[in-house]
């Protein structure tokens, strides 16, 4: 059906009322004015980024090597006596403290042995009583004139010799004693116990059969090795005062243990030119064990009002490194720097950065050179 060109026109009229209608609609929540006066959005937000400041003071250089947790004291328990092992009093694994019964031998042959030393005493005790009223009466009849000078020294002598006697025998219960307690084994300091090495029932020999190895895991070392030619920079950063270790555990998600430097051994090992370092570690929590791998971070060297700045912001080109600087205009300048040493999270910059300006450490991606940002962190 063919509309006649009267009709073309009305519905010409009506299109263009309708397309007024709503660019007027459009420029009233646009706030009067057109779409291409109007920029997007998303250019005047500019790119998400978090920044970081270029710092300028000490800094501190860092060797990261891997090592491996120790205990800082083990001990093989064993009886002191001959005997039977009576009884465990430990679960394997567990902590005890100090002082806390181990094991148990059988106590009555030793028993014995003491109960006839303190009877040896008592004999003794009553022979000195008796020669001490001897004297006493041998001296009143010696100023008498009823018994010799000999007569009065043979009983002194006497006297003397249930002294002797008696201290003797004091001697020996004393030992008695010892030996007794030493069939009560008990730790000789905080630890972790592991499996029993005797069970109830086998015979022991003295100094001889182990009956557990306890390890005392708190505090705890950690032994690292460093290049014979790092030694220099960390004996220099020890006269400083006490040097801070870092220890990281691979797969713990938790904070580093921080510690501090205990040992340097007395000789570097002409086979691998390193030399063996130990931090110590509080270890309340347990989280480090004996044979354990750490990451271990040491502090070698100090520089003084050296310029640094976060690794993360580093990126690299075909022509080098750079870092992109958030000017005043939040606008951001691709720049290529010159790194130095690195620690464990910043980087020196040698050149190409002032101290106070800002580097942007996420968000890096999406950016070019002349791009604008919006600073979410930092």
């Amino acid at each position: 059906m063919q509309r006649s060109p009267g009709k073309k026109l009305l519905l010409l009229v009506g299109l263009v009322a309708i397309a007024a209608v709503g660019i007027g609609v459009w420029r009233h929540q646009a706030g009067g004015k057109t779409p291409a006066e109007v920029p997007g959005r998303a250019a005047n937000a500019g790119v998400p980024v978090t920044t970081a400041v270029a710092s300028q003071g000490e800094i501190d250089l860092s060797l990261k090597v891997i090592g491996r947790a120790e205990a800082y004291s083990t001990v093989n328990v064993r009886s002191r006596v001959n005997g039977q092992l009576q009884s465990l009093a430990f679960t394997p694994g567990s902590h005890v403290k100090k002082g806390d019964l181990l094991a148990q031998v059988d106590q009555r042959p030793l028993k014995a042995a003491y109960d006839e030393a303190m009877g040896n005493v008592a004999r003794d005790q009553a022979q000195l009583v008796k020669a001490e009223a001897d004297l006493a009466r041998y001296e009143n009849m010696l100023g008498k004139g009823f018994v010799s000078r000999a007569d009065y020294d043979l009983y002194k002598a006497n006297l003397g010799v249930a002294r002797a006697a008696l201290e003797s025998d004091r001697a020996a219960a004393r030992a008695a004693q010892t030996q007794l307690d030493f069939t009560t084994i008990v730790a000789p300091f905080d630890g972790v116990t592991g499996a029993p090495l005797a069970y109830p029932g086998a015979t022991l020999s003295a100094d001889t059969t182990d009956i557990v190895v306890l390890n005392q895991v708190d505090p705890i070392r950690v032994a690292f090795a460093i290049p014979e030619d790092s030694l220099a920079a960390v004996r220099q950063s020890v006269r400083r005062g006490t040097l801070p270790v870092m220890a990281k555990i691979p797969g713990d998600e938790g904070e580093p243990l921080q510690g501090e430097l205990e040992f340097i051994d007395n000789a570097v090992d002409a086979t691998t030119g390193t030399i063996v370092l130990k931090g110590r570690f509080a270890n309340r929590d347990g989280r480090l064990t004996p044979g354990q791998f750490a990451e271990v971070t040491l502090p070698t060297t100090r520089l003084f009002d050296a310029i640094s700045i976060p690794v993360v912001a580093l990126q690299s080109s075909s022509t080098g490194t750079f870092v992109f600087v958030v000017k005043p205009d939040s606008t951001v300048e691709q720049r290529s720097i010159t790194t130095g040493a690195t620690t464990a999270d910043r980087v020196v910059v040698d050149k190409g950065l002032q101290a106070g300006e800002r580097v942007v450490t996420e968000g890096q991606m999406l950016l070019v050179d002349g791009a604008r940002v919006r600073i979410d962190k930092g």
